[in-house]
């Protein structure tokens, strides 16, 4: 009786599919994703620092960052909920459409209403800007995961080789 051996011989084979969209969508995944960071970075500085140059200090009697620059979100948002109280304050709690026509009052909170809209403005630009940072840094995880899958490995495969 003969004894028979049995061994394995790999094969290697191409791929199977061509890849190539895959990889250039993977690239334009990273670069989209490096203009996003670069274009979030660049509103968020350029927000800030035309806020600062209004020179506008948060209120003492504000929630928070009493006495700081305005130069971000956050206190941008303190400063116009602030000027909302300061101005409820001065029309006795009357918001601008409620007051009379003839209320020399009216005028301040025609102010105040502009001025919270244009710090409400600034605060969803920050928004914005982080927003599209966030995306960018997704998109540039996401566009090195199809080019890892766009390297696609060489196919193996076993085959049984019987000997007697």
């Amino acid at each position: 009786m003969s004894e028979e051996v049995v061994a394995t011989a790999d094969t290697l084979e191409p791929p199977q599919k061509k890849v190539g969209i895959v990889k250039v969508a993977g690239i334009l995944g990273i670069l989209g994703g490096i203009a996003l960071i670069v274009v979030g970075v660049v509103v968020w500085v350029m927000v800030s620092s035309q806020l600062r140059a209004e020179n506008i200090t948060v209120s003492d009697d504000a929630m928070a960052f009493q006495g700081q620059t305005v130069a971000g979100p956050f206190t941008a948002y303190v400063q116009a909920d602030i000027i909302q109280h300061h101005a409820l304050e001065a029309s006795g709690g009357k918001t601008y459409a409620e007051l009379p026509q003839d209320d020399p009052v009216r005028a301040t909170m025609m102010n105040a209403s502009f001025l919270r809209a244009s710090l409400f403005t600034s605060v969803v630009s920050f928004g914005v800007a982080a927003f599209a940072i966030g995306i960018g840094i997704l998109s540039i995880l996401f566009g090195l995961a199809l080019n890892r899958l766009a390297a696609v490995p060489v196919i193996v495969r076993r085959a049984a080789v019987t000997r007697s």
